[in-house]
């Protein structure tokens, strides 16, 4: 990826998260803070408006990146034993499709991201351009992030590998996800390997329609704790458009407990 994309993906994610921080935070309230790039923008501008209107937010991390983000921008930290439920959540996504359904995961985090959703009363997504698509797997092609136990490692992925070679296998293997500056594995903040799943060539096709059927046979595999499928979890996305604009679905109401 050149700058010059870089910087539009950059400019975009920006604008999502500044927009669905301005439209869903209000004083006095529990927020779930995500991880990642836009986690940035939305926390930068979280606590700009906290400053500005003196709002009073807790902050709850999805991540240790997110809780170093919550204290360094002088926003009030808590969990979820002391803070439940949730108000909103704003999180950034590695794709979401037409029916917001959202792969999340590609950057290590998925565990939390997905307890602090399911705890809170709205979860919000925000991206750029990129991430938009008209079902999983059109555009992210790095297949469905797992949260897997070390000890259960090697089983995971021979039941993945069985179950790939069923269907006509599969050219890019699924594989524990390895670190890039540092020899050996990525370990989750949980301390747990990633696994990513090659969907796209396990099911025949690059599409995924039917992510809650895949979601519910990924857990029933013992040593998965943890897939990146948010299936109907999300209440609404926000996308940075190249031309300045953000372009955002409409808000629906889960139900979700609350």
């Amino acid at each position: 990826m050149g700058d010059a994309q870089k910087s539009l993906l950059d400019k975009a994610k920006k604008l999502a998260a500044y927009q669905a921080v301005d439209d869903h935070v209000k004083d006095g309230q529990v927020l779930g803070i995500g991880s990642g790039t836009t986690a940035v923008y939305a926390v930068e501008r979280i606590a700009q408006r906290a400053r500005e209107e003196n709002l009073n937010l807790i902050c709850i991390p999805t991540s240790f990146q997110a809780k170093n983000l919550i204290i360094s921008n002088g926003l009030q930290l808590s969990e979820l034993d002391v803070h439940y439920p949730i108000d909103v959540t704003i999180d950034g996504c590695d794709e979401c499709d037409q029916d917001l359904n959202v792969i999340k995961g590609g950057g290590g985090c998925l565990l939390q991201e997905k307890i602090v959703a399911s705890a809170s009363k709205k979860l919000i997504i925000v991206g750029d351009f990129s991430k938009e698509s008209r079902y999983l797997g059109q555009t992210w092609k790095k297949g469905i992030p797992l949260e897997v136990a070390q000890m259960g490692a090697r089983v995971v992925l021979e039941k993945l590998q069985k179950f790939t070679d069923s269907v006509g296998g599969s050219v890019i293997p699924t594989k524990v996800r390895q670190a890039v500056n540092k020899m050996g594995p990525v370990i989750t903040d949980n301390g747990n390997f990633i696994v990513d799943f090659q969907f796209g060539d396990a099911m025949k096709t690059g599409e995924l329609h039917n992510a809650q059927s895949v979601e519910t046979w990924l857990k029933s595999i013992p040593g998965i704790l943890e897939t990146g499928l948010f299936v109907k979890m999300a209440n609404q996305a926000y996308f940075g458009q190249p031309d300045g604009t953000v372009k955002s679905t409409h808000e629906r109401i889960l139900k979700n407990g609350f």
